[in-house]
């Protein structure tokens, strides 16, 4: 090749890779130019899918684009985040979940945890309650354990298996001195499916919050057993804490946006200023706060690494005396 072929040819692929990068940078810069996929991997209904239609109604706003969800309920919630996981990191499929990630984890169902994805923002917390249908003869939840001792095999606690309500029964068990030999846990895919099993009688307790059964207390259908949560809740504030009961334990859903690994930050930026603009309307404030008994956690960039680090390591920590039962 002589040299004039040579440089002429090196030229030209230089120019192609700038072209390359322009168009990329480009493409980032005009982000976004068509709808955002946002899974969420659980059916719809539940205190989940309830809270991000909410607050992505008012991203969009910002974002420009519509935010289009798309519930994918199954495999203990793992079958959305793997869609996520595996999509391309081009900034039109994210992820709307909660601690159930790094659960699956811990639970064995998957192979990967937070660091699977690229973190966007932090959303809401969501203050946990549990629950037994009207006709049950447990007024409250330090009762529970009693219930148990005299009916050792047969209490049921619906749960979606490696999910949030799984853990959570399995440190209550561990806080109110419940042998989880003496309970059964039931499995359901979704949060609609145990408020009908609930509703049918088929199980005597379940994990809800405002979001999921805010409307089923409030007509009688449901009976809360107290607030996992340092202070009662300005919407329920005849229901006991479950410290004041005696049970030294809180317990909150932390809900956020993830995107596959590799997308690009400028983009994870523009998603996550998108939904922190969204989280400063009052109204959406107000119903956060008021209708879903949730409070507002806006944390985005390192800020949320971090969040999500403690928050992994400490359910690893609590894990260690748990016995998953898939």
């Amino acid at each position: 090749m002589t040299r004039s072929k040579f440089t002429l040819r090196s030229t030209l692929t230089a120019i192609g890779l700038a072209s390359s990068m322009a168009i990329a940078t480009t493409s980032h810069a005009d982000y976004p130019e068509q709808d955002v996929r946002l899974v969420i991997p659980y059916g719809p209904g539940g205190a989940t899918d309830i809270i991000f239609r909410l607050i992505s109604q008012e991203a969009e706003k910002t974002l420009g684009e519509s935010i289009v969800p798309v519930n994918m309920a199954g495999a203990g919630a793992t079958l959305g985040s793997r869609d996520v996981k595996d999509a391309d990191p081009d900034g039109y499929t994210v992820l709307g979940s909660h601690d159930t990630i790094a659960l699956s984890k811990l639970a064995g169902t998957v192979d990967y945890s937070y660091d699977a994805f690229e973190p966007v923002a932090l959303l809401t917390q969501t203050i946990n309650i549990p629950t037994a249908h009207s006709d049950h003869t447990v007024q409250s939840a330090d009762e529970i354990a009693d219930y148990v001792s005299e009916n050792p095999g047969e209490v049921r606690f619906s749960m979606i298996p490696g999910s949030t309500d799984h853990f959570f029964w399995a440190q209550f068990f561990q806080e109110a001195g419940i042998d989880m030999d003496d309970v059964r846990l039931v499995g359901y895919p979704d949060t609609g499916e145990q408020v009908s099993a609930l509703m049918a009688e088929e199980v005597d307790f379940a994990m809800f919050n405002l979001p999921s059964g805010g409307s089923f207390y409030e007509d009688g259908s449901f009976r809360p057993l107290g607030i996992a949560h340092p202070e009662r809740l300005e919407s329920m504030p005849d229901v006991e804490t479950l410290r004041e009961q005696g049970i030294e334990m809180d317990h909150s859903t932390s809900r956020g946006i993830f995107a596959p690994k590799g997308t690009p930050q400028e983009v994870i930026d523009t998603i996550a200023d998108a939904y922190g603009e969204a989280l400063e309307n009052e109204e959406v404030q107000s119903r956060i706060e008021n209708e879903f008994g949730s409070v507002v956690q806006f944390l985005a960039g390192e800020d949320y690494h971090e969040f999500l680090e403690d928050n992994e390591a400490a359910l690893s920590a609590a894990a260690e005396n748990i016995e998953f039962q898939n």
